[in-house]
């Protein structure tokens, strides 16, 4: 269970800090819920305790795994399927994990085949959203500004 202050990952969404627990009556039941900020967007979300493992819930990763992530934004661009929907999915699914080295695997990927062959709505959306979460989980394990950690990504690219 986290507690106040702890930093988080929240899958699809990003990383936060949970400012509060909070006991909520929804739908006629009663339940705590992490309050969690996220710092891009300034958004709050309610994540409810009792299933928050089947959500994916897990805390940042600390500030030395970074450099690991870095290594694979600069690694190989892994082999995608040529077919765009089968290619959507697998990336999707890579997001959907929270597992920051499988979204900056898709940043990594999305961001090359952009400069290759271009990107298609649906997948300049997705990798617009793969660089957020990957960007919040960078900010809060770094400490760094969110401009400074989107440069550091853009930076491998240019």
């Amino acid at each position: 269970m986290f507690k106040i202050g702890d930093k988080v990952v929240y899958p699809m969404h990003g990383a936060g800090v949970i400012e509060a627990i909070e006991e909520k009556e929804v739908l006629g039941e009663k339940r705590q819920y992490y309050i969690l900020r996220l710092p891009i967007g300034d958004m709050k979300v309610m994540i409810p305790i009792h299933n928050s493992n089947e959500i994916g819930l897990r805390g940042i990763i600390n500030r030395e795994e970074v450099p690991t992530v870095m290594r694979v934004l600069k690694g190989k661009t892994s082999v995608m399927s040529a077919n765009w929907n089968r290619r959507y999915r697998a990336n999707m699914e890579k997001i959907k994990s929270g597992d920051i080295y499988e979204v900056a695997e898709v940043v990594r990927n999305l961001l090359t085949r952009d400069k290759e062959k271009g990107l298609s709505s649906g997948e300049r959306k997705m990798l617009e959203n793969a660089r957020q979460i990957l960007i919040s989980e960078l900010v809060l394990a770094a400490e760094l500004e969110e401009d400074k950690a989107r440069s550091l990504i853009d930076g491998m690219f240019a």
